[in-house]
Protein backbone atom coordinates (compact mmCIF):
# COMPACT_ATOMS: atom_id res chain seq x y z
CA UNK A 1 0.00 0.00 0.00
CA UNK A 2 1.65 3.84 -0.90
CA UNK A 3 1.98 5.90 1.68
CA UNK A 4 -0.87 8.66 -0.17
CA UNK A 5 -3.25 5.42 -0.02
CA UNK A 6 -2.63 4.60 3.51
CA UNK A 7 -3.10 8.60 4.30
CA UNK A 8 -6.22 8.58 2.68
CA UNK A 9 -7.39 5.58 4.19
CA UNK A 10 -6.78 7.64 7.73
CA UNK A 11 -8.52 10.30 6.44
CA UNK A 12 -11.87 8.57 5.32
CA UNK A 13 -11.31 6.68 9.08
CA UNK A 14 -10.84 10.13 10.59
CA UNK A 15 -13.89 11.70 9.30
CA UNK A 16 -15.92 8.55 9.68
CA UNK A 17 -15.39 8.81 13.39
CA UNK A 18 -15.97 12.41 13.40
CA UNK A 19 -19.51 11.92 11.42
CA UNK A 20 -20.21 8.82 13.11
CA UNK A 21 -20.28 11.02 16.70
CA UNK A 22 -22.59 13.62 14.98
CA UNK A 23 -19.81 15.95 14.07
CA UNK A 24 -19.44 16.75 18.03
CA UNK A 25 -15.48 16.46 17.35
CA UNK A 26 -14.59 20.00 16.45
CA UNK A 27 -10.39 18.97 17.28
CA UNK A 28 -9.87 17.03 14.67
CA UNK A 29 -6.20 17.18 15.44
CA UNK A 30 -6.90 14.91 18.20
CA UNK A 31 -8.89 12.48 16.08
CA UNK A 32 -6.07 11.99 13.76
CA UNK A 33 -3.82 11.10 16.45
CA UNK A 34 -6.81 8.89 17.76
CA UNK A 35 -6.56 7.25 14.19
CA UNK A 36 -2.67 7.02 13.79
CA UNK A 37 -2.38 5.66 16.83
CA UNK A 38 -4.61 2.82 16.68
CA UNK A 39 -4.36 1.76 12.62
CA UNK A 40 -0.55 3.28 12.03
CA UNK A 41 1.26 4.55 15.20
CA UNK A 42 4.44 4.42 13.58
CA UNK A 43 3.53 5.92 10.46
CA UNK A 44 4.72 9.59 9.40
CA UNK A 45 2.43 11.33 6.19
CA UNK A 46 4.18 14.23 6.50
CA UNK A 47 0.88 15.91 7.00
CA UNK A 48 -1.26 15.03 4.33
CA UNK A 49 -3.89 13.51 6.66
CA UNK A 50 -4.54 16.80 7.82
CA UNK A 51 -4.26 18.90 5.07
CA UNK A 52 -7.27 16.65 3.36
CA UNK A 53 -8.78 16.85 6.61
CA UNK A 54 -8.17 20.56 6.64
CA UNK A 55 -9.30 20.96 3.13
CA UNK A 56 -12.67 19.02 3.64
CA UNK A 57 -13.69 21.02 6.56
CA UNK A 58 -12.76 24.05 5.05
CA UNK A 59 -15.21 23.44 1.69
CA UNK A 60 -17.15 21.07 3.30
CA UNK A 61 -20.69 22.65 2.54
CA UNK A 62 -19.48 23.10 -1.27
CA UNK A 63 -18.51 19.40 -1.26
CA UNK A 64 -21.58 18.27 0.22
CA UNK A 65 -23.61 20.23 -2.56
CA UNK A 66 -21.51 18.74 -5.03
CA UNK A 67 -22.54 15.34 -3.68
CA UNK A 68 -26.49 15.88 -3.09
CA UNK A 69 -26.07 17.07 -6.99
CA UNK A 70 -24.33 14.47 -8.61
CA UNK A 71 -26.10 11.46 -5.95
CA UNK A 72 -29.39 11.98 -7.36
CA UNK A 73 -30.92 9.16 -6.03
CA UNK A 74 -29.76 9.49 -2.64
CA UNK A 75 -30.00 11.76 0.13
CA UNK A 76 -26.85 12.68 1.80
CA UNK A 77 -28.29 11.65 5.04
CA UNK A 78 -29.01 8.43 3.51
CA UNK A 79 -25.94 7.55 2.06
CA UNK A 80 -23.56 5.31 4.35
CA UNK A 81 -20.99 7.35 6.57
CA UNK A 82 -18.22 5.24 5.29
CA UNK A 83 -19.11 6.16 1.31
CA UNK A 84 -20.38 9.44 2.31
CA UNK A 85 -16.33 10.33 4.01
CA UNK A 86 -15.09 8.72 0.92
CA UNK A 87 -16.79 10.79 -1.15
CA UNK A 88 -15.67 13.73 0.50
CA UNK A 89 -12.17 13.29 0.16
CA UNK A 90 -12.72 12.65 -3.68
CA UNK A 91 -14.89 15.16 -4.47
CA UNK A 92 -12.18 17.39 -2.29
CA UNK A 93 -9.30 16.42 -4.47
CA UNK A 94 -10.94 16.54 -7.46
CA UNK A 95 -12.34 19.85 -7.35
CA UNK A 96 -10.19 21.87 -4.93
CA UNK A 97 -6.96 20.07 -4.47
CA UNK A 98 -4.52 21.50 -7.21
CA UNK A 99 -2.27 19.18 -6.67
CA UNK A 100 -3.72 15.81 -7.16
CA UNK A 101 -4.51 14.55 -10.51
CA UNK A 102 -8.48 13.89 -11.22
CA UNK A 103 -7.76 10.27 -12.38
CA UNK A 104 -5.72 9.69 -9.14
CA UNK A 105 -8.61 11.32 -6.91
CA UNK A 106 -11.35 8.71 -8.52
CA UNK A 107 -9.19 5.84 -8.27
CA UNK A 108 -8.00 6.49 -4.91
CA UNK A 109 -11.61 6.79 -3.55
CA UNK A 110 -12.64 3.96 -5.77
CA UNK A 111 -9.69 1.68 -3.98
CA UNK A 112 -10.70 2.65 -0.71
CA UNK A 113 -14.50 2.43 -1.19
CA UNK A 114 -13.94 -1.57 -2.29
CA UNK A 115 -11.66 -1.93 0.57
CA UNK A 116 -13.87 -0.13 3.20
CA UNK A 117 -17.89 0.51 1.91
CA UNK A 118 -20.20 -2.08 1.09
CA UNK A 119 -20.76 -4.46 -2.09
CA UNK A 120 -21.32 -2.40 -4.62
CA UNK A 121 -19.65 1.41 -2.80
CA UNK A 122 -16.82 1.15 -5.39
CA UNK A 123 -19.36 1.14 -8.48
CA UNK A 124 -21.42 4.06 -6.27
CA UNK A 125 -18.28 6.37 -5.63
CA UNK A 126 -17.18 6.16 -9.49
CA UNK A 127 -20.47 6.86 -10.51
CA UNK A 128 -20.70 10.36 -8.44
CA UNK A 129 -16.79 11.54 -8.83
CA UNK A 130 -17.09 10.22 -12.75
CA UNK A 131 -20.21 12.40 -12.96
CA UNK A 132 -18.59 15.40 -10.84
CA UNK A 133 -15.68 15.10 -13.22
CA UNK A 134 -17.64 14.71 -16.94
CA UNK A 135 -19.32 17.86 -15.91
CA UNK A 136 -16.51 19.89 -15.50
CA UNK A 137 -14.42 18.75 -17.91
CA UNK A 138 -11.95 21.63 -17.61
CA UNK A 139 -10.85 20.31 -14.52
CA UNK A 140 -7.93 18.52 -15.75
CA UNK A 141 -6.84 22.38 -17.52
CA UNK A 142 -7.56 24.07 -14.13
CA UNK A 143 -5.35 21.67 -11.92
CA UNK A 144 -2.47 22.21 -14.40
CA UNK A 145 -3.17 26.31 -14.20
CA UNK A 146 -3.57 26.16 -10.58
CA UNK A 147 -6.94 27.75 -10.71
CA UNK A 148 -10.06 26.23 -9.36
CA UNK A 149 -13.93 26.53 -11.01
CA UNK A 150 -16.69 27.49 -8.66
CA UNK A 151 -20.11 25.62 -9.75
Amino acid sequence: MSNRHLARTLAMQTLFLWDFNDKKQKDFGKLIKEVFSNFAPSFDDNGFVADVINGVKKHLVEIDKYIIKYATEWPLDQITIVDRNILRIGVYELIFDNKIPARVAINEAIEIAKAFGGVSSGKFVNGVLGAIYAANKDIDERKESGARKKD
